[in-house]
């Protein structure tokens, strides 16, 4: 998998973002220099299948509250979410899944799915009536059933776009 650095971003943080070592990345990136990256750049993250070979993408959009499943440019499907609230909002940008976790405990309902960015995801609820608000800190809420339904169906690297 390629990430394309953006403007602030350190290899440390990358390396934060993907759960990935700052050694695995400097391994998978022997030309780069880590201690200067610049926007731009591409980086190897090592351990995720490349986005050519996966089929779907999904597509997020905040203000209107929805998650569209694609596979191609095709939709499959569309859920409900819930958003990040006021000062913690939902980061908009181009992320992967990076891991899925059942029964995570907490509000984080039946399954959580890690985006490549720390601290954030795709996640059930343990408060069902909170989907179609901005209620989050800053993760995206489904009802349990949608998020079981869609882990099932999306492999690890699927890519996800967060817009307004």
């Amino acid at each position: 998998m390629i990430h394309i650095v953006k403007s602030g971003e350190t290899l440390t943080q990358i390396s934060l973002d993907y759960r990935k070592s700052l050694n695995e990345i400097i391994r998978a990136n022997p030309s780069i220099n880590p201690n200067i990256i610049y926007p731009g750049q591409s980086i190897v993250i090592p351990g995720f299948p490349p986005q050519s070979a996966i089929p779907y993408q999904i597509d997020v959009s905040i203000n209107n509250r929805w998650l569209k499943l694609l596979k191609g440019r095709v939709l499959q499907k569309q859920y409900p979410i819930a958003v990040g609230r006021m000062l913690h909002d939902t980061p908009i940008g181009n992320y992967i899944i990076i891991n899925k976790a059942p029964n995570p405990g907490g509000p984080f309902g039946t399954m959580w799915m890690s985006l490549s960015k720390q601290h954030y995801g795709i996640h059930g609820t343990n408060d069902p009536s909170s989907i179609g608000k901005a209620v989050s800190k800053g993760c995206i809420r489904m009802y349990n059933r949608d998020i079981e339904e869609l882990a099932s169906i999306v492999p690890i690297g699927t890519p996800v776009t967060i817009h307004p």
